[in-house]
């Protein structure tokens, strides 16, 4: 979970300035957390403390207000409705890192992202997105191989994940939807070789920068284990209290640091 938001702040200074290649400072003055790590750490809070999440989304957003939330998520947080709004945006995958490290069983980690996805998300590309990350990273903290996770997202969400990363960068643009960034941001865990390579591999597609680098990021801290001090310590460090309180919380008791 902790990887996903590192992605997320590493990733956010390249969200409307793109670069397509893997040489830049990891961390910057102007890196930030964004709205990928304040609803991560709202469905850490609803896992907790078994809130409900609908209700948890809508207090972490008008906590942060200003953290860069998508216009569908902002009307439906500010409206009293609680009805989905049939996204299929990648706010689902952004957000559900903490269902992959909490549940003991694949069949639970994909209904707990069906469940985490469709309050908002509840188009099929949106809830796919979210189960096809979590079942990654699911896969990925239980010893699976890269070959064994490809096979599964491949063959169960129908996902390419074949194509190099090399051949998709050159024409690759912002694309904020489940099915136009998830699977390159899960070919950029597969390709990579350490978390931080991985988190590199996915800014450096030069698309939705913040929220593939959170998605790829959590799935590389499932399979890579305990991330760097260097980089857990800036990840902490950006934080505001109340959202490092849960960070430690969840990451504590789920052992995930």
């Amino acid at each position: 979970m902790l990887g996903a938001i590192a992605g997320d702040i590493i990733g956010s200074r390249f969200e409307r300035s793109p670069v397509k290649t893997t040489d830049f400072d990891l961390f910057h003055p102007d890196c930030r957390f964004t709205d990928d790590s304040v609803l991560t750490l709202a469905v850490a809070d609803h896992i907790l403390f078994g809130s409900d999440l609908s209700d948890t989304l809508k207090e972490y957003f008008h906590q942060y207000p200003d953290a860069g939330f998508g216009a569908g998520f902002m009307q439906w947080a500010r409206s009293p409705s609680r009805e989905p709004y049939n996204s299929f945006g990648n706010g689902s995958a952004m957000r559900v890192s903490p269902v992959g490290f909490t549940f003991d069983s694949l069949e639970a980690v994909l209904e707990k992202a069906r469940d985490a996805a469709e309050v908002t998300h509840n188009h099929p590309e949106g809830i796919k997105g979210a189960q096809a990350t979590a079942a990654a990273i699911f896969l990925a903290r239980t010893g699976n191989s890269k070959k064994e996770i490809k096979s599964f997202i491949e063959t169960q969400f129908q996902y390419n994940l074949s194509e190099p990363l090399d051949a998709i960068r050159p024409q690759y643009t912002f694309d904020a939807t489940c099915q136009g960034s998830v699977p390159q941001a899960i070919a950029a865990f597969l390709e990579s070789e350490s978390f931080e390579d991985a988190v590199r591999k996915a800014v450096s597609l030069g698309g939705d920068s913040d929220t593939q680098a959170c998605i790829t990021g959590g799935i590389a801290h499932a399979f890579y284990g305990k991330l760097p001090d260097i980089i857990a310590g800036e990840v902490f460090s950006r934080l505001d209290v109340p959202l490092r309180q849960i960070a430690s919380l969840f990451c504590n008791r789920f052992s995930c640091l």
